[in-house]
């Protein structure tokens, strides 16, 4: 409180510091995570860390039919999915646990 009993202008502005900053350390925190998504048993993987950014695709030796490359399309795509589904659900922890509101989708995963 300020000392006529108002609004206290740095109160308020050391709080949005100090939230400002535990954003950034829960950023680094997510950037140093990885995280894998799969599909197809394993077949197919896809490795990105938890601030969005892909790592590594691999994609077991059987897990290749050329007269069938349509299901290969199909786990690339699976586990893609996988992976950046589980980076929104880090995301969304993270911001969960500093105690911000749901921003109903604003700044979502991976900027949608």
């Amino acid at each position: 409180m300020s000392n006529d009993g108002g609004f206290d202008l740095n109160n308020l502005m050391q709080q949005a510091q100090a939230m400002q900053q535990q954003m950034a350390a829960a950023q680094e925190q997510q950037a140093a995570t990885t995280i894998t998504g799969s599909a197809g048993g394993g077949k197919v993987t896809i490795e990105a860390t938890g601030g969005g950014e892909f790592r590594n695709v691999s994609i077991a030796a059987d897990a290749v039919d050329p007269d069938d490359v349509e299901l290969l399309e199909e786990l690339v795509l699976a586990a893609l999915h996988d992976v950046t589904a589980q980076i929104a659900e880090l995301q969304s922890s993270a911001l969960g646990d500093l105690g911000l509101p749901d921003l109903g989708g604003l700044g979502g995963p991976l900027g949608e």
